[in-house]
């Protein structure tokens, strides 16, 4: 199997950086997902859920919205250690991220399907059970040009109980701190 975390290790200098290098143990029974909000270059939200192993990971500049007529641009990122759902930090300058990372959602995530298969195919269906997002999800994988470093993907709030016009209800407004430590 391939070593999903090497790009992650090769932006980093763990003697530098607070990160952890790896660990974190794989739940399937009951796999994690995290939201951190992330204060770098530009403030965005980094979702991730615990997939193979790993935290598959994404880029969400404007985090999620519980509207489900609003696409929020998702960049696939590199692969990320489970430990990471525990930082919080500040990332030293000069370093790749540097600025401030918050726990801003955490949780678990339930698959709609096989959720292997969902990643391979561009099309994961999920369930979040988190302290600020709940109920069904999408990432889509967007037709790119095939070249792209970092895959675009939507992330999108499926029609259910939950589901709120952006209009009426902006969680990443309204619940801008951080989620109390587990």
């Amino acid at each position: 199997m391939a070593d999903t975390l090497a790009k992650y290790r090769a932006k980093r200098d763990f003697k530098v950086t607070s990160e952890p290098a790896g660990g974190g143990e794989a739940n399937e029974a009951a796999r994690a997902f995290v939201i951190q909000k992330h204060w770098a270059s530009h403030l965005h939200y980094d979702f991730r859920l615990e997939l193979d192993g790993a935290m598959k990971s994404w880029a969400v500049p404007k985090g999620p919205s519980y509207d489900p007529s609003v696409k929020r641009m998702a960049v696939q990122v590199e692969d990320h250690p489970i430990a990471y759902n525990r930082f919080e930090g500040e990332i030293p300058k000069g370093q790749y991220g540097a600025g401030k990372v918050i726990i801003w959602d955490r949780g678990t995530w339930s698959p709609v399907g096989d959720p292997a298969e969902g990643y391979e195919r561009g099309h994961l269906k999920f369930d979040l059970h988190g302290v600020k997002l709940r109920g069904r999800w999408a990432l889509i994988r967007m037709k790119g040009r095939g070249s792209e470093k970092q895959p675009p993907w939507l992330l999108v709030k499926d029609r259910d109980d939950y589901a709120r016009a952006e209009s009426e209800f902006s969680v990443v407004d309204e619940e801008p701190d951080r989620v109390a430590a587990a």
